[in-house]
C-alpha cells in the first residue's frame, strides 16, 4: 500500500497527452509519462485493502501493492526489481495493456482506480534511464538447446527465461525484424519500436540468438499473411537440431467478411494496412503502400485493432473515418457492484477515437459496392439485439461512401500450416491443443513441442502472452532438467 489515508486525500492522476493537432502530424508516442512526484501521489492512493484483487486481475500477477508502496517511499530501484519479478517487459504492458488490474482495484468500487498502468510505465522508463536494466546471463549452461518459433511477447518472454536458466535458445522469426505484432501490428504512436530493440540487445547479451527472415514450415498457397522470409526450415530440421521447441507464432488468421463485393480493390484486412506504415516509419520503402489520404475510410470492427486503423488513417489525412461495431453501444459506466473485480463491459474511447471518428454501433455490412473493380460504397443495415439474438431492422438499409475498407474483426486461429508441420493436435477453434496444468503444462501432442500465447489460447492480450511465455519456459525447463528454479 502507499499512504494510509492517501485514497481519501488524492484524486487519480492521469498521464497527459500531446494536443491532437500536434500529434496527428507524426507517428511518435504522444502520451507523457508521470513525473516522479505525480507517480508518488498516485501510488499513495493504494489502499490497505486486505485482499489486493489487483494482483489476480493482472494476468502476470504483478505484486502491485508492493511496488506502489516502494514508489510512495521513493525506493525506485527496489520497485523495478519487484516489477521485473513477474513481468519481463513492463515497458510493453505499461503502454498497450488495457489494465485489467485497474478494473480489479478495490478503490475502483467507489472511486477511480489507482493508476497502476501509469505507475508501471513510470517505473520501467526510469529504470532504463538510470541504467538499472542490465543483462542477466546464466551462471552455468545446461547443454540443452531450445527453439522458439515466433518473436512476439510470448516467444520473447519464454526465450529470456530459458536463457537465464542456462539453455541455448534460438528465436526464429519469419519477418525481417523481431517483435511479432508488437513490431508490425501496434502503431508506433502507441509503442515505439526502440523499446523492442533494446530488449533484444539485452537478450542477446544473455545468450539468446535471433534468426529473422526464417519461415518454419510453409504457408498455404494464397495465404493473406505477409511472408518476407528469406529462408525456410522444416519442422523436422528443428526437431533434429533442438531438444525442445516452443511454438509462439500467435493467431494470425484474420476473420473475413464474405459478403458480395469482398474481392473489390480497396477492401483489405487491417494487418495488410497497419504493418506497412510501421515499415515506412522504420525507413523501409513500401511499394504501393495502402494509404488513406483524402479517402472515406470505413473500419469494420470495434476493438483495439480497429482503433489503431482509425489513428493511422487520421495521420494519413483521411477525408472521413467511420468505425463499425456489430454489437449495441455499451453503457458509458459499468454497474460496478455487479461486475467488480472482473473486466467490465462498458464504452471505451481510445485516444485514436478522440482524434476523429464516427462510431456506428449495431450495424452490419450487407455488401461492398464498386465501380471498375474498386470499392466506392458499403450497403449497411441496422441491427437489433434481443436475448443475444441479432435481427436486421426492416427498412434500415443505407449506402455509405467508402474508398478504403479495413477489416479489423479479430483473428480466428493460428496459421494451420505451422501446427500441421509439427503434427500438433488442434482444439475446436484451430489452436494448438495444450493444457496449462502443473504436471504437463503447455506441452502439445508432440512430446517435445510446446505452445504458448495466442497460438494456444487464441487472440488475447500482450500481458497474457507474457504470462504464458513465462509459464511455458518453466514447463520446458522442467521437461529438460527434471525440475526448474524459474518462477511459475
Amino acid at each position: 500500500m502507499g499512504k494510509v489515508t492517501g485514497f481519501l486525500e488524492y484524486q487519480r492522476v492521469k498521464e497527459s497527452a500531446e494536443p491532437i493537432d500536434a500529434r496527428l502530424r507524426h507517428y511518435k508516442e504522444f502520451v507523457v509519462e508521470l513525473k516522479v512526484e505525480q507517480a508518488q501521489v498516485q501510488a499513495a492512493r493504494c489502499m490497505d485493502c486486505g485482499v489486493p484483487f489487483c494482483n489476480n486481475g493482472c494476468p502476470v500477477n504483478n505484486i502491485i501493492p508492493d511496488f506502489n508502496d516502494l514508489i510512495y517511499n521513493n525506493e525506485w530501484r527496489a520497485a523495478i526489481d519487484v516489477l521485473h519479478a513477474t513481468n519481463n517487459f513492463p515497458e510493453f504492458t505499461g503502454r498497450i495493456c488495457p489494465a485489467p488490474c485497474e478494473a480489479a482495484c478495490t478503490l475502483n468500487l467507489t472511486d477511480e482506480a489507482v493508476g497502476i498502468k501509469s505507475i508501471e510505465r513510470a517505473i520501467i522508463d526510469r529504470a532504463w534511464k538510470e541504467g538499472w536494466v542490465a543483462p542477466q546471463p546464466p551462471t552455468h549452461k545446461s547443454g540443452k538447446r531450445v527453439a522458439v518459433v515466433g518473436s512476439g511477447p510470448a516467444g520473447l518472454a519464454a526465450a529470456q527465461q530459458l536463457a537465464r536458466a542456462g539453455h541455448d535458445v534460438t528465436v526464429f522469426e519469419k519477418n525481417d525484424r523481431v517483435g511479432g505484432l508488437l513490431r508490425y501490428g501496434i502503431p508506433d504512436f502507441k509503442m515505439e519500436k526502440h523499446l523492442i530493440d533494446r530488449r533484444v540487445q539485452q537478450m542477446e547479451a544473455e545468450g539468446v540468438t535471433f534468426r529473422t527472415g526464417v519461415l518454419i514450415g510453409k504457408l498455404p498457397r494464397g495465404s493473406k499473411v505477409t511472408n518476407l522470409s528469406r529462408e525456410t526450415l522444416s519442422a523436422e530440421k528443428l526437431m533434429e537440431d533442438f531438444d525442445a521447441v516452443l511454438l509462439a507464432g500467435g493467431a494470425e488468421q484474420p476473420r473475413d467478411l464474405p459478403v458480395p463485393g469482398r474481392d473489390l480493390r480497396g477492401v483489405h484486412f487491417a494487418m495488410e494496412f497497419l504493418p506497412q506504415q510501421n515499415r515506412v516509419n522504420a525507413g523501409d520503402q513500401v511499394k504501393d503502400q495502402l494509404r488513406a489520404d483524402g479517402k472515406h475510410v470505413i473500419v469494420i470492427g470495434g476493438g483495439d485493432t480497429g482503433s489503431d486503423c482509425v489513428g493511422t488513417s487520421n495521420r494519413h489525412g483521411a477525408a472521413s473515418v467511420h468505425q463499425f461495431e456489430l454489437l449495441p453501444m455499451p453503457p458509458e459506466q459499468e454497474n460496478k457492484p455487479l461486475v467488480w473485480p472482473y473486466w467490465p463491459h462498458k464504452l471505451r474511447t481510445s485516444t485514436s477515437h478522440e482524434e476523429g471518428a464516427e462510431r456506428e454501433f449495431a450495424i452490419g455490412t450487407k455488401e461492398f459496392l464498386g465501380e471498375s473493380g474498386r470499392v466506392t460504397a458499403i450497403k449497411t443495415v441496422r441491427l437489433e439485439w434481443q436475448g443475444g439474438t441479432m435481427t436486421e431492422v426492416p427498412g434500415s438499409e443505407q449506402i455509405m461512401k467508402a474508398d478504403l475498407v479495413l477489416l479489423a474483426m479479430g483473428f480466428v486461429s493460428p496459421i494451420a500450416a505451422l501446427l500441421d508441420a509439427f503434427k500438433v493436435e488442434k482444439d475446436s477453434r484451430g489452436n494448438a491443443r495444450a493444457s496449462t496444468d502443473v504436471t504437463d503444462g503447455y506441452r502439445t501432442s508432440n512430446p517435445r513441442v510446446f505452445a504458448a500465447g495466442d497460438v494456444r489460447r487464441g487472440q488475447s492480450l500482450v500481458v497474457w502472452a507474457i504470462r504464458e511465455g513465462r509459464q511455458a519456459a518453466r514447463a520446458i525447463d522442467t521437461f529438460l532438467l527434471g525440475a526448474s528454479q524459474l518462477p511459475n
